[in-house]
């Protein structure tokens, strides 16, 4: 029955990664009743194998294009963005911080995706201008998503579906490993639970994989001898 409806939420245009978490929590469920003593058979879900991802193409900005970006957009909507280019934030964490989560040049994420908290260094100059008249509470009142995203497909408008404001984490996380970042520190700012997942960025890096240009065998032919 279960595989009969991932089929048709699949059909009906669902992402194949929303209907493997729906199966999860149907499993969980399934966990929990079995654990405590409230279904007596086999756990039904525990065979059948999750849909196979295709990773999607992911999009980063250039550096015209956040300038582009910024120019477009004032107030807390543009502290926001900063933040987000800044410390690899999600758009939902930014939006949320309030002054108690920046003290000494440092912005704590509390309500993170993984449920974890994580803190970044941001400049004393970025520091100010968002903490600027707030002593206490919500550091950002006025935010418009739909402003923000509308600008975004404005500037840049192939950028792949889906991203929106999501791409400002993208864009922090890409051109960190340009620079030559650390792949195990952007792990870390980013709040990854693995290692798998930052791996998406690390063909960014300069020196990504360049053995292959070294060591390949049109550049250093074995002696046939």
């Amino acid at each position: 029955m279960f595989s009969e409806y991932r089929a048709q939420r699949l059909q009906a245009g669902r992402q194949p990664k929303t209907v493997n978490r729906e199966q999860e929590m149907l499993g969980g469920v399934f966990s929990v009743l079995i654990d405590l003593g409230h279904y007596h058979h086999e756990h039904p879900l525990k065979e059948m194998k999750k849909v196979k991802l295709v990773d999607r193409p992911m999009g980063y900005l250039t550096q015209d294009e956040i300038g582009a970006i910024l120019a477009k957009l004032v107030g807390d909507n543009r502290k926001v963005i900063k933040l987000c280019l800044a410390t690899g934030a999600r758009w939902s964490e930014a939006a949320g911080l309030r002054r108690e989560d920046m003290l000494a040049g440092r912005v704590t994420y509390i309500n993170t995706k993984n449920g974890k908290n994580r803190t970044v260094p941001i400049s004393a100059a970025l520091s100010k201008e968002v903490t600027q008249g707030i002593n206490r509470g919500p550091l950002f009142r006025s935010m418009d998503y739909l402003q923000v995203r509308e600008v975004i497909k404005e500037v840049a408008p192939d950028l792949p579906a889906g991203q929106a404001v999501h791409v400002f984490r993208h864009t922090f996380a890409s051109h960190f490993m340009m620079a030559g970042g650390n792949i195990l520190a952007l792990q870390k700012i980013l709040g990854h639970h693995n290692i798998q997942q930052t791996m998406t960025y690390a063909h960014f890096a300069p020196d990504y994989l360049s053995d292959a240009v070294r060591f390949n065998p049109l550049e250093n032919p074995l002696d046939a001898a």
